[in-house]
């Protein structure tokens, strides 16, 4: 059977199945600790009825610390969990994987499970942290970590939350879908082909370092946050299942991280705007002992967003987010070890993503992503035109029969049922032969099929 036959029989079986639960599914309360604890649905917070992609309260939720309460919570202990497994395809073959254990195509895998402790604490402290085994590469480590404390106050008339957070991400704790943690696709497999290069702040130093940053929001329109990152003990990132080894390497000193924003409600509709900047100076040497050179990789990320939601009466919700990133790279460490041919490069990223919900239930979206950036022998060898860029679409269609009433198992289980589609059109620097070895871009467009359950 051919790849496109295969692809439109299986998309074929899923989406009869979406529509049989778009007229036999009832409402459902939704899943996660935070939803026993306030005891609302997932629709509440989520658009399609499942994460992560927040509604005006979900954001409302997180900026107050995690610290709303029904009053009569049911389920004391804030633990849930999940579970993604899913299907991958790509129109050819690949070379390699990230794991020996799989076939060059056609997997089937469990991504991840997940185990959340997640809640809250009087009115002032709460918490969000992901405990993760990798299915793909068979360990198990931390995974996001959020802890704020946070308290409200009136100046002048004007209404202002506080707050102090500590994450492991870059932009975790971050409330609008359009930085890079919490940005589309919302779940992804390690056995997906995925382009070479990427700016820092889009999750190169996920689960290496801490950051500790305070925010303010005035009136609920003007938002603003300062802070840094940095790179802890080796033994602790050991403890917590990482190491600086899996990234570019460890953050000299602290990395400053700034975060602006203004957003406005007009009934059913939302709009944010808003700009960032992350500039970590990174040793490569970070995690190799003794081993240091005086010189570091030096990176200005600096980018801004925008979102769009139209909720309605909850019939039919559309999502609009966008990102721009800019990252000026003076790679004098790199430069120095001969991993570079440039002591200065640069990056630009876009992302554009829209979707649509109907009834919270069954949603569509897509994205269009292009990277663009300078020629460097060193750093993209692996290319044939020794540069980093890559652009694409992405398609996705899912169902979430409970995302809004009435779930199995004393309204505790929620499930997501999707199909992404990937089509590149440029992959690591060329449309066609990118690697010199007669591999087209085309060649990595991938079909995933996935289920997402939680609990």
């Amino acid at each position: 059977m051919s790849f496109r036959t295969k692809q439109f029989s299986v998309i074929g079986v899923v989406a009869a199945v979406l529509a049989l639960w778009s007229l036999a599914s009832t409402p459902a309360w939704a899943v996660p600790a935070y939803s026993a604890k306030t005891d609302q649905p997932c629709a509440a917070c989520h658009v399609g009825g499942f994460g992560p992609q927040l509604t005006p309260f979900g954001r409302q939720f997180k900026l107050h610390g995690y610290t709303m309460d029904a009053g009569d919570n049911k389920f004391p202990m804030p633990v849930s969990a999940e579970v993604v497994a899913s299907y991958t395809s790509t129109a050819k073959a690949q070379e390699s994987l990230p794991a020996d254990h799989y076939a060059t195509n056609d997997n089937f895998t469990m991504d991840h499970a997940s185990i959340f402790v997640a809640g809250g604490i009087g009115d002032h402290f709460g918490y969000f942290s992901q405990w993760t085994y990798d299915g793909v590469g068979r360990a198990f480590s931390w995974d996001m970590l959020d802890v704020r404390l946070t308290d409200e106050f009136n100046v002048s008339g004007n209404d202002v939350l506080a707050g102090l957070t500590l994450t492991n991400m870059p932009a975790n704790q971050d409330v609008w879908n359009t930085l890079p943690t919490w940005g589309f696709p919302y779940s992804t497999s390690d056995l997906a082909p995925a382009p070479a290069a990427g700016t820092m702040f889009d999750g190169a130093l996920d689960m290496q370092v801490l950051g500790l940053s305070a925010y303010a929001y005035l009136n609920s329109n003007i938002y603003a946050e300062a802070g840094f990152y940095w790179t802890p003990s080796n033994g602790f990132l050991r403890a917590m299942g990482s190491s600086t080894m899996m990234g570019p390497g460890a953050i000299s000193d602290v990395a400053p991280y700034f975060r602006l924003a203004y957003q406005k409600d007009y009934g059913d509709q939302n709009f944010e705007i808003g700009a960032f900047g992350f500039f970590p100076s990174i040793d490569p040497n970070g995690d190799m002992g003794p081993v240091h050179i005086g010189k570091t990789d030096n990176y200005s990320d600096i980018g801004v967003d925008a979102s769009y939601q139209f909720m309605g009466d909850g019939n039919n919700i559309y999502t609009v987010n966008a990102r721009y990133t800019h990252e000026d790279q003076s790679l004098d460490a790199s430069y120095f070890l001969g991993n570079a041919t440039s002591a200065s490069n640069s990056l630009d990223d876009f992302r554009i993503d829209a979707s649509y919900y109907w009834h919270n239930q069954i949603g569509g979206t897509i994205q269009l992503f292009d990277t663009t950036g300078s020629s460097d022998a060193m750093l993209y060898a692996d290319n044939r035109t020794l540069a980093p860029d890559s652009s694409g679409i992405t398609f996705q269609i899912d169902g979430t029969p409970w995302g809004v009433g009435n779930s199995p198992f004393d309204n505790r289980l929620n499930l997501r049922v999707g199909i992404q589609y990937t089509m590149y059109s440029k992959f690591d620097g060329a449309s066609s032969n990118y690697d010199g070895t007669g591999r087209n871009a085309g060649d990595n467009n991938t079909l995933r099929i996935f289920t997402w359950l939680a609990l």
